[in-house]
């Protein structure tokens, strides 16, 4: 029998990996909810389809519909299901090796939770903002240039190129006929700080006037008549651009600190190395 492929992918998740964190708090903590199914018995509530797609909805296709999604993370749970029954039915679930596994999901799913309660303290509107400030306060100061520019394989294309633009011709048009970058509409390059251009195209990048055409210039990629047009010194991005970026790091902080606070306090030993005084 073939199967769709979301459900495909979903029982893929399932069959290859351990019981995740998040069934496995199903299975340790059941809670009275709207029941969707039952089999053999067994009920399969709508906190179970919440659950289960925290932990694998992300298998699933991000153009499916809501209701399409619902089918599937319900005939996921009942493949669970059945499959976790056949298995007790057995005493898989008495072998030592699953109590092993067990304890160390159990650990995982606890520390988990716990980190998401300090990272919910922790991640402020105040700290955000004092991480982006401090972020701001430590960028040096960079030049950036916006410039146009025309690459062709010789020194005389080069010529005869800056000959045309001495004439009056438009740079960008003149850029989309003879020009060999093809990443360049119009030869614009945007705006660039100096490490990102190659040595040679950056010098005299940076060493132009706005409006000026620089002669003909040798770089790895071939000859290149370069157009300055504006110079500014680098903004660092308003809050609302990175915001996500801050809170992600935030939310690393506050985890990597409670780690390392708990660490200091205890004490460990390893066999690996040396114990430390």
């Amino acid at each position: 029998m073939a199967f769709p492929p979301a459900l495909a992918a979903l029982r893929r998740v399932a069959f290859a990996l351990p019981l995740s964190a998040s069934l496995l708090a199903l299975a340790l903590n059941p809670a009275a909810a709207k029941v969707l199914a039952t089999v053999n018995g067994a009920e399969i509530t709508d906190e179970d389809i919440a659950a289960a797609s925290t932990d694998v909805g992300n298998a699933l296709p991000k153009q499916m519909d809501e209701a399409a999604r619902q089918k599937a993370l319900l005939d996921y749970l009942i493949d669970i299901t059945l499959v976790n029954q056949k298995a007790v039915a057995e005493k898989i679930d008495q072998t030592p090796d699953f109590a092993k596994k067990l304890a160390y999901f159990r650990q995982k799913l606890v520390m988990e939770t716990y980190l998401g309660k300090i990272t919910k303290d922790g991640v402020t509107p105040a700290a955000e903002k004092q991480v982006y400030d401090d972020a701001a306060k430590a960028q040096k100061p960079e030049d950036e240039v916006h410039a146009l520019h025309i690459l062709v394989p010789t020194e005389d294309e080069a010529k005869k190129v800056e000959e045309r633009l001495k004439k009056g011709e438009d740079f960008g048009k003149l850029a989309d006929e003879l020009s060999k970058d093809p990443g360049s509409k119009g030869g614009d390059l945007g705006w660039f700080t100096k490490d990102r251009m190659v040595p040679e195209f950056a010098e005299v990048a940076f060493k132009g006037e706005p409006g000026k055409v620089s002669d003909p210039v040798k770089t790895q990629f071939g000859w290149h008549v370069i157009k300055v047009l504006e110079k500014r010194q680098k903004a660092f991005p308003p809050f609302d651009q990175v915001k996500e970026q801050v809170e992600h790091f935030v939310q690393q902080k506050v985890q990597s600190e409670a780690i390392i606070k708990l660490r200091d306090a205890a004490k460990i030993t390893r066999t690996d190395e040396p114990e430390k005084k």
